[in-house]
């Protein structure tokens, strides 16, 4: 048994109205095959080329380690120079991945390579986001704090997403006070005698591969795996709902602060606690 997931829609390129009339007003995923070939970025970014203009930068690295109360909010397993770290994608299958980095201040050159599409929201200039990751490599399943519109940007390799909507909450085993799911569950083989209520989630799913686009709409959930070494580059519009709206403001001022008196008041009890009531949550709905 897998999932309950339909393939993302695909289209070649798309126009601005179809956009929005299509995707962006349903709030429905799309992959956008050949948007980018006109860029600079379409023919040169790859490790190689990323590797060349890195110099001597140091970069935070994430694995897949279970979240511990003396980890802060987002904060970093490991740090590597970048011209290591992409060695050591070369070489061999890594669990160490860069998570939301805006590379492109420490890298300005790179801002050469792309422009701002005109999707008819309005980005956020100043914060586009590089992901890496190694052969194998994933990140849980989660929500971006802000809820926002993202296109994703793929380069090099395959990877393989996943992804919900919020109103499928209730099967995802959502831990309180956060922004994933049981960090147990395996997304790529999930399984269900152990997490049976995500028979009942209905999601989507896709590779991509270099060059291609992902829209991922407002406050979607998303696992991604990268099926060969490779990276992508995040562009994000503030969420247009004005429930996730109020949502993403609550996430950042409130719940994060919140979370991190709980974890150094409470400790390891309170990580172990939020696990727990993620299953009890979810069972409700049994």
């Amino acid at each position: 048994m897998s999932l309950n997931l339909l393939d993302i829609p695909r289209v070649k390129t798309i126009t601005k109205a179809d956009f929005l009339e299509h995707y962006f007003k349903p709030q429905k995923p799309v992959v956008i095959e050949r948007f980018i070939e006109d860029w600079p970025a379409y023919t040169k970014w790859n490790l190689d080329y990323i590797k060349q203009v890195a110099r001597d930068i140091t970069i935070p690295l994430y694995d897949n380690r279970p979240v511990y109360y003396k980890d802060g909010f987002n904060e970093p397993h490991a740090k590597m120079k970048l011209t290591d770290y992409i060695d050591l994608l070369k070489r061999e299958p890594t669990k160490y991945r860069i998570f939301l980095w805006n590379a492109l201040k420490e890298m300005p050159s790179l801002q050469q390579d792309f422009k701002f599409p005109d999707f008819g929201l309005r980005l956020i200039k100043s914060i586009p986001m590089l992901f890496f990751g190694g052969e194998d490599s994933y990140t849980f399943m989660h929500y971006d704090i802000d809820l926002a519109n993202i296109f994703h940007f793929h380069f090099e390799g395959k990877k393989r997403i996943i992804l919900f909507d919020q109103n499928q909450n209730k099967y995802l085993y959502k831990i309180p006070h956060s922004l994933i799911t049981r960090e147990d569950i395996d997304f790529n083989n999930p399984d269900f005698e152990k997490w049976p209520m995500l028979k009942q989630a209905n999601g989507y799913q896709t590779e991509l591969s270099h060059g291609e686009v992902l829209y991922m709409p407002e406050g979607y959930w998303h696992y991604m795996r990268y099926i060969t070494p490779g990276f992508s580059m995040s562009l994000r519009a503030i969420a247009r709902n004005p429930k996730n709206f109020g949502k993403a403001v609550y996430n950042v001022f409130i719940m994060r602060n919140f979370d991190n008196i709980m974890r150094r008041i409470k400790k390891q009890k309170w990580i172990d606690w939020k696990n727990q009531q993620a299953i009890i949550n979810t069972h409700k709905h049994l």
